[in-house]
């Protein structure tokens, strides 16, 4: 019963935007720090971005040089990552994870420890 379901990915051309979304059930989102978390094909899960529970502290991988945002609505129990600025680079699976006492984007994997995780959802970005 505790889930977390990503949506939002989808093919985008460089220069685009998405907004991804993560929405929990089973649970209560606001007790957890939550990520975004992203694998591309042959290549190790990176950390994306992380959100405190109460949404005051932010962090982000280097690659994303101011061009991504986390947000949480704990109200609707979800978690938001706009992505701005898209580059081919950015392909990947993104995956968001909630955990009950912190989230780090580095790791070994990125994420390794975190208690719940979605199935991800396909970022595409091409011309």
């Amino acid at each position: 019963q505790l889930q977390l379901v990503e949506s939002g990915g989808g093919l985008v051309q460089p220069g685009g935007s998405l907004r991804l979304s993560c929405a929990a059930s089973g649970f209560t989102l606001d007790a957890y720090a939550a990520g975004w978390f992203r694998q591309a094909p042959g290549k190790e899960r990176e950390g994306v971005a992380c959100i405190s529970k109460g949404g005051g502290v932010k962090s982000y991988g280097h690659f994303v040089k101011g061009r991504f945002t986390i947000s949480r609505d704990n109200a609707k129990n979800t978690v938001y990552l706009q992505m701005n600025s898209l580059k081919p680079e950015d392909t990947a699976v993104y995956y968001c994870a909630a955990d009950l006492d912190r989230c780090t984007i580095t790791g070994r994997p990125a994420g390794y420890g975190m208690d719940y995780w979605g199935k991800g959802t396909l970022v595409t970005v091409s011309q």
